[in-house]
């Protein structure tokens, strides 16, 4: 079985662990915070992966650091996971259950692109605009990228909408070059 299928797999399961206990979205947070973790320290990455280190040992460690930060069934979940030998794809099962998550909570992760950053009250009218727009809660995550020049790149899903005003510049560049002009004075 491919990684992608198997933490699909694994994140439907947590899915459904997580809507009979302590809530959706506390999980969710559960297992984006582990899966930080492994992305921003390389000595949890190493000890989670690492065959140098017995399971037992692992799941011990995990139990007593995150008893006080976790729900109980996401920890027994994370357990199960070290049983399997599939902690390498703990980010992706994070990923999958976000995901999963969104759809269930009917909310839509979209990237916005701006050249300058915005103030907190056009951030939130760009929100309630683009959540009016796709039907669903918009959730943005908002980049600042000079070299857009001004406008909005906005990529919801497999949609990308560029009002960016480099394109706009290219665009009119490439009609103005393939514009066939005659000297002032042809008929």
């Amino acid at each position: 079985m491919r990684d992608e299928t198997v933490a699909k797999n694994y994140a439907e399961t947590l899915l459904e662990v997580a809507d009979r206990n302590e809530g959706l979205e506390i999980f969710g947070d559960g297992i984006e915070m582990i899966a930080r973790l492994l992305d921003e320290n390389q000595s949890f990455r190493m000890f989670l992966e690492t065959p140098r280190i017995s399971v037992s040992q692992k799941k011990e460690v995990i139990q007593s650091v995150f008893s006080d930060k976790l729900p109980v069934m996401l920890i027994n979940f994370l357990v199960v996971v070290l049983d399997k030998r599939r902690q390498r794809i703990l980010g992706d099962i994070a990923r999958e259950y976000q995901i999963l998550l969104d759809q269930r909570l009917n909310r839509m992760r979209i990237e916005v692109t701006i050249a300058r950053s915005m103030d907190e009250s056009y951030q939130t009218e760009l929100q309630d605009k683009l959540t009016t727009l796709i039907g669903c809660q918009a959730i943005s995550d908002i980049r600042v990228d000079p070299m857009i020049l001004g406008g909005i790149i906005v990529r919801a899903g497999d949609m990308i909408y560029d009002g960016s005003l480099r394109r706009k510049l290219d665009g009119m560049r490439r009609r103005l070059l393939m514009t066939n002009l005659h000297p002032v004075g042809d008929s």
